[in-house]
């Protein structure tokens, strides 16, 4: 291995997936670090959210290999994945939307702690776990949103509880894909409140698929840039903002090879 792939809480190494004669991701190789918050944007098609399925293991890869505290999770599944700390929103987690915003959040921390997964069990049995649901809750300000059926939120109060229940699922990786996307203007400044305060805590890695500038240029230590599926650019944001391979491909224009 790598020497230099050991100190990375996450890390890929040549990830490459081909779909029929078409390279998705092209031998991209890149570490994350433990309290460092990376971007990775590009245009459209460029493999943004394939480089995330190839990460979290929703779709296998075709070479290359996923590591995950020096440990080769290439071939693990989604769920073993997660068990070992990789969480994503809005694609990992199924909302049931039939229980309430509560019992959502307590589902997870219920399998987390690794006890029988019983959602029709009396709630008195499961007080702490109600009462850790409960915090989740406060601090993403849905309390008063507790009792209420998932089916009946807003799109923007869903997605904010996909937030909570990754918080509740506590990763060592945090994965979002876009966290704002068809948020109203009112509800977006919450989520990502949310992130800026899971960068915080210093000893999580975050990964963020983002178009809007102006929140990667708020949150963002770092930036790498996917072209047709390969690493284009990677490192701090005022540079990768400025750099021509940004300024091209978020102007439409056509890049070189990379």
């Amino acid at each position: 291995m790598d020497e230099r792939m050991t100190d990375a809480v996450l890390a890929t190494e040549e990830l490459t997936v081909r779909f029929g004669g078409h390279v998705a991701v092209d031998r991209v190789t890149c570490r994350f670090r433990a309290g460092e918050l990376t971007a990775i944007v590009g245009p459209n098609g460029a493999g943004k959210t394939t480089y995330f399925n190839l990460i979290s293991g929703q779709i296998p890869a075709t070479g290359g290999r996923v590591l995950l505290g020096g440990r080769d999770v290439t071939r693990l599944s989604v769920a073993a994945r997660t068990r070992l700390g990789v969480g994503r929103a809005f694609q990992l987690t199924n909302l049931f939307p039939d229980l309430s915003v509560l019992e959502n959040v307590r589902l997870v921390i219920q399998s987390r702690r690794g006890r029988d997964f019983d959602m029709w069990s009396m709630a008195a049995a499961h007080a702490d776990l109600a009462e850790a649901a409960e915090a989740v809750l406060e601090r993403v300000r849905m309390t008063d949103l507790a009792g209420r059926k998932v089916a009946a939120l807003s799109h923007g109060d869903q997605r904010k509880l996909e937030v909570a229940m990754l918080i509740a699922l506590d990763p060592k990786v945090y994965m979002f894909d876009e966290p704002t996307a068809g948020m109203s203007v009112d509800e977006a400044p919450v989520v990502l409140e949310l992130i800026a305060a899971l960068k915080a805590q210093t000893d999580r890695t975050i990964l963020l698929v983002e178009h809007k500038m102006d929140v990667i240029a708020r949150l963002a230590d770092r930036i790498i840039v996917l072209h047709n599926g390969a690493l284009a650019a990677d490192g701090p944001p005022r540079e990768v903002i400025a750099s021509d391979v940004v300024q091209e491909a978020y102007m439409g224009k056509a890049l070189e090879d990379v």
